[in-house]
């Protein structure tokens, strides 16, 4: 079986790149694609509730639909180290939402045909 696994580091400071990611990961999800989505930078703000509800982006889907729609289905990660340097904790986080660092993510790229994509 095939998966995706998507790094996206930008947030509101680049709403598009951001969001790109983000519609990846769920069009992925919705085509019967497994699917990890790391959360890494910037965009580790939208691991806390709310946060993803205040990003807006004109002619976009709602981010926080765009990533409820991946939890549904997917997996989530925070980088352990992005969460550090902003002090989010596991408690802190969204329901779903894993915390967890190199290794995993190295895990998670490694095996046969899996694509890793940055944004």
């Amino acid at each position: 079986m095939r998966s995706l696994v998507i790094k996206v580091t930008a947030g509101k400071d680049d709403p598009e790149r951001c969001n790109q990611a983000f519609t990846v990961a769920a069009a992925a999800v919705a085509s019967g694609v497994t699917v990890s989505l790391w959360l890494t930078g910037e965009s580790a703000w939208f691991a806390l509730p709310g946060r993803a509800e205040e990003f807006s982006l004109p002619h976009a889907a709602p981010l926080a639909d765009l990533l409820a729609g991946v939890l549904a289905a997917g997996t989530v990660t925070l980088c352990t180290q992005c969460a550090a340097r902003r002090e989010i904790t596991q408690a802190d986080v969204i329901e779903g939402i894993r915390i967890s660092g190199a290794a995993t993510f190295v895990a998670e790229i490694m095996p046969d045909n899996t694509q890793a994509l940055v944004y």
